[in-house]
């Protein structure tokens, strides 16, 4: 049965960029989600030899430019990698998507000549992985006021503190940390094997399981001047930037995910017989089922229409943040209903929704929460009033 996130895909983009989704898509299918299961069972991350496969395939360096040895695509080359791998699993799509859009976005962005010679070749091909240090133990959506300092010292600057919720952390060989500085804040480019750098990974957690999320202390890392990302007290910036493409990332994976259960409800539907037919003829399962297809095609055409305007130029950071509200919290809601439809079974792993229904979750809470972005996104709305 043909997806219908690809029917409707078919209709948004155009040949190349459709031989790209589905070329990446075949590749997951093919050469990673025949083990996927044994590593959710096992409680495994994804292992170095498919991060290896990822990087032969170029998805570490789908948008970098082929000055540097990546793929020179756009942010739509981006988005469906992460169409594409999300229909699958979000910790696969979150890997090569978070490498990309948080780790090597900035330095495209921000990034000096020497700093994009030094570290872009070998991100382009997955042999060097870079983190987003933003969030805090201390600080989560105030994001603006890092705890972690950074003082001027003889010789550069001195990094104390601690990061969290950092994304492939396991396999980064350095992090853009911002910190407060004197007059701001300032990103700064520090490699993980530095003295004082100290990593672990989060344990407990119960979502994205194989994704590396990690906590990163730094213990007095001296850094230089030369290790400043961008300008001095201007990292907010950088930071918000770096975010508006993430945001549209993580409304993809919420697509993809809603793709998936959409996919499994209406094959179920019309396979599982209870009272003399199949499921699907009763109304209630109808209304699941096309409430599903509803969002995914409203989502797709928003999605691909605001991707353009970032490759463009002329993406607000208000519409980032209303489609990833939009698409994570609608796609959440529906894979409840999804489960419910397809009772006692989509409780098994094997079947695939569970996977996706507990991954949601960091849809919604990650790249900034979406209550927090509901009042980035409502002020222009009421600019005469200050909103809380």
């Amino acid at each position: 049965m043909k997806r219908m996130m690809d029917s409707y895909l078919e209709k948004l983009v155009d040949d190349d960029k459709l031989l790209f989704y589905q070329s990446v898509s075949d590749f997951a299918e093919e050469n990673i989600m025949p083990n996927w299961l044994d590593w959710e069972r096992n409680h495994q991350l994804i292992p170095d030899s498919a991060i290896d496969l990822m990087g032969d395939m170029g998805l570490f360096g789908t948008t970098i430019s082929e000055d540097y040895g990546g793929q020179g695509g756009s942010q739509l080359d981006l988005i469906l990698m992460g169409l594409s791998l999300g229909y699958h699993a979000q910790s696969l799509a979150i890997t090569p998507g978070a490498a990309s859009s948080l780790g090597a976005k900035p330095i495209q962005l921000f990034g000096s000549d020497e700093q994009k010679q030094l570290h872009l070749p070998d991100l382009a091909t997955g042999k060097r992985m870079f983190v987003f240090g933003l969030s805090e133990p201390g600080r989560g959506s105030d994001a603006a006021n890092p705890q972690v300092r950074a003082s001027k010292v003889e010789g550069g600057w001195q990094i104390k503190g601690e990061k969290c919720w950092s994304t492939n952390a396991k396999w980064a060989s350095h992090v853009v940390v911002h910190a407060m500085t004197d007059d701001g804040t300032t990103c700064f480019i520090v490699p993980m094997d530095a003295p004082g750098v100290n990593y672990q990974e989060m344990a407990g957690k119960d979502l994205w399981k194989q994704s590396s999320t990690g906590s990163i202390a730094f213990d007095g890392v001296k850094v230089t001047d030369d290790d400043i990302l961008g300008e001095l007290n201007n990292g907010f910036k950088i930071m918000v930037q770096t975010l508006n493409g993430g945001r549209l990332f993580i409304a993809s994976m919420s697509l993809a995910s809603l793709a998936f259960a959409l996919d499994k409800c209406r094959s179920y539907a019309q396979e599982r017989e209870q009272f003399d037919g199949p499921i699907g003829r009763f109304q209630r399962v109808q209304d699941v089922i096309l409430d599903m297809d509803i969002v995914l095609e409203q989502g797709l055409n928003w999605l691909i229409t605001l991707t353009n305007q970032y490759d463009s130029g002329t993406l607000t950071k208000e519409s980032a943040a209303k489609i990833k509200i939009d698409c994570s919290r609608k796609a959440s809601d529906l894979l409840t209903l999804a489960m419910e439809v397809c009772g006692g079974v989509a409780s098994l792993d094997e079947f695939g929704l569970t996977r996706h229904h507990r991954d949601l979750f960091v849809c919604r809470v990650g790249e900034g929460s979406n209550f927090v972005l509901k009042s980035l996104a409502t002020r222009p709305l009421m600019p005469d009033i200050t909103l809380q």
